[in-house]
C-alpha cells in the first residue's frame, strides 16, 4: 500500500500526499506497457498491410502499351530474363504482329558452352531461343551498338529504326522492367516519328510473382530496386 504522510500549510490546514517513491515506479510501468501495446498494435498492422502494399509496388511496375502491327518487335538485353523475352516475342511475331525481331546487345558473355567451346554472349542465346520457337534467322537482326543502360539501349534503337526506316516498334521486356523501358524509349524517340508499343511475358516465370517478390532476395533487386532507377531517369534524362 502507498504510505501517506500530513502536511500542514501555512494557513493551518492539513492535506495528504502520496508517497511519490511510491507512485513514480507504478506510473513508469504503466507507460511503459502502453508504449509496448502501441508498438504492438502498428507491428500486427504492418504486417497485415505488408502483402498488399508489396503487390501494388509491383504491379505499378507492369505496363502495357498495345501496337497491332508493327515493323518489328525489339527484344531488350537482360541476361538474366531473356528466355521468357525471346518466347514472348516469339509469341508476337507467330501472331504476325511484326515482320521482324530485332535483338539488343549488352555485351554481356553467359557461361562455358562446351558444344561450342566458348563463353556464347546472351544475344546469341536469345537468337537461338527465337529460332526454337519458331523464328527463322533471316527475320533476326541484332543491334550491335553496345546497350550500356536502358536509356542508352533505347537511343540505339532510335538510331537503327531511323536508319532503317522503321517506323513503328513493339519493344518486348520483362514485367518490371517495362515502366522504365516504356518511358525511356519515348524520351529517347522524341520527336522522331516513331510509334511505340510495349509488350512483354507476365511475372512468375523468370521474375517472381507480384506477390511473393519480397520473400525472394531476386525480387528486392528487380522489383524494389526499380524505383530508384526510375527516379534516377527522370533526374538525369
Amino acid at each position: 500500500m502507498a504510505t501517506e504522510r500530513i502536511i500542514t500549510l501555512s494557513n493551518g490546514t492539513t492535506s495528504r500526499s502520496a508517497n511519490s517513491a511510491v507512485r513514480g515506479p507504478a506510473k513508469k510501468r504503466t507507460v511503459f506497457r502502453w508504449r509496448v501495446l502501441r508498438l504492438l498494435v502498428v507491428g500486427l498492422l504492418c504486417m497485415a498491410t505488408w502483402p498488399f502494399l508489396a503487390w501494388a509496388a509491383a504491379q505499378l511496375l507492369i505496363v502495357k502499351s498495345d501496337l497491332a502491327a508493327a515493323d518489328a518487335i525489339v527484344v531488350l538485353s537482360g541476361s538474366s530474363t531473356y528466355v521468357e523475352r525471346a518466347d514472348w516475342a516469339a509469341r508476337l511475331f507467330r501472331e504476325g504482329r511484326a515482320p521482324l525481331v530485332i535483338l539488343t546487345d549488352d555485351k554481356l558473355i553467359s557461361g562455358w558452352n562446351g558444344a561450342e567451346e566458348r563463353n556464347p554472349y546472351f544475344y546469341e542465346l536469345a537468337a537461338k531461343e527465337l529460332q526454337k520457337r519458331g523464328v527463322p534467322a533471316e527475320r533476326i537482326r541484332v543491334i550491335s551498338a553496345p546497350a550500356r543502360g536502358t536509356y542508352n539501349e533505347s537511343l540505339n534503337v532510335r538510331e537503327y529504326a531511323a536508319s532503317h526506316n522503321l517506323k513503328r516498334l513493339l519493344i518486348v521486356t520483362s514485367a518490371y522492367h517495362s515502366r522504365r523501358a516504356l518511358w525511356s524509349m519515348r524520351r529517347a524517340s522524341e520527336s522522331s516519328g516513331i510509334e511505340l508499343g510495349i509488350d512483354g511475358p507476365p511475372p512468375g516465370w523468370q521474375t517472381p510473382s507480384p506477390m511473393f517478390w519480397w520473400l525472394r532476395k531476386r525480387g528486392w533487386h528487380v522489383v524494389a530496386g526499380e524505383y530508384p532507377k526510375l527516379a534516377y531517369y527522370r533526374l538525369a534524362h
